[in-house]
């Protein structure tokens, strides 16, 4: 049986338990530091400038802690009609929010950065993922808020959860950028920072 070598220790820069639950399929060894940085999008930028610039401030946050590490940080903006769609933190928002998306597409930008300390080099990349949304009535929308308060997720649906009943179509290409890592994306940076996985 191969022993997995990890030449630098491998950092995620993310509070999310849904990210290191992902990161835990590539069944490689790995530390979890919150960067708590401000996730104010800037003045007149692009929901796509937006999720890079902070995927790639996360890490820069978490190298301060680590200097000689591989660091992944990584970032999602929803968008529906060219207006980003924020977390809804209570339940009047969300009711809101679902209700706007009803049989509607909503693009998720979700940017990944891999920041070697060690070197400076940064790797970063954006996969979109566009969800299409049922159009659900409003008795569907009570009973899912019911069950899952989905307050602190963009566009109010956990597609990782209940939220994927909410969902007509998914189209990405890597298929765990929606839940907010993506790894396809993460295996060839890792590749390209020396890490085999496999």
């Amino acid at each position: 049986m191969k022993t997995q070598q990890i030449v630098q220790q491998l950092v995620l820069g993310s509070s999310s338990i849904y990210r290191r639950e992902l990161l835990q399929r590539l069944q490689i060894p790995f530390e979890v530091c919150n960067p708590e940085i401000d996730e104010t999008p800037l003045a007149e930028e692009g929901p796509d400038d937006t999720a890079l610039r902070l995927a790639a401030a996360k890490t820069r946050a978490v190298a301060v802690n680590y200097r000689d590490a591989l660091i992944i940080g990584a970032d999602q903006v929803a968008v529906l009609e060219g207006i980003q769609l924020g977390k809804p933190f209570n339940r009047k928002n969300a009711t809101r929010q679902l209700r706007s998306l009803r049989g509607k597409e909503v693009v998720f930008h979700t940017a990944l950065s891999l920041f070697n300390s060690r070197t400076g080099d940064m790797q970063s990349r954006l996969i979109p993922s566009r969800v299409k949304f049922r159009k659900l009535s409003d008795r569907q929308i009570d009973n899912y808020l019911d069950r899952e308060q989905p307050y602190h997720c963009a566009g109010s649906a956990k597609a990782e959860g209940l939220g994927i009943a909410l969902i007509e179509h998914i189209i990405s290409d890597d298929p765990t950028a929606l839940i907010g890592l993506p790894l396809i994306a993460l295996v060839g940076m890792l590749t390209r920072a020396g890490v085999e996985i496999v």
